[in-house]
């Protein structure tokens, strides 16, 4: 069975309307989380911690998605350790 890891991570943003990080160099990564629900633990109370500044916000990325397994490989990967 393939892991399903989440990244949970976050940071002040340029706008509340907007998902463009005001410093990518201060964001604050909260951790990687092997299940959905763990990482929306963690996604919650990071949410709540910061509910009073609008310009904070915390996202779950799904990592799993980035590389399925059953996927092609893309060109470049197709090229291994030549490029």
């Amino acid at each position: 069975m393939a892991q399903r890891l989440h990244l949970v991570f976050g940071g002040e943003l340029i706008s509340p309307q907007k998902t463009v990080f005001k410093d990518v160099s201060k964001l604050h990564v909260v951790g990687i989380f092997p299940d959905y629900a763990s990482a929306f633990a963690a996604w919650k109370a990071e949410a709540q911690r910061t509910v009073d500044n609008a310009h904070m916000r915390y996202f779950i990325a799904h990592l799993h998605r980035l590389r399925e397994e059953a996927a092609q490989a893309s060109a470049t990967e197709a090229m291994g350790d030549d490029a």
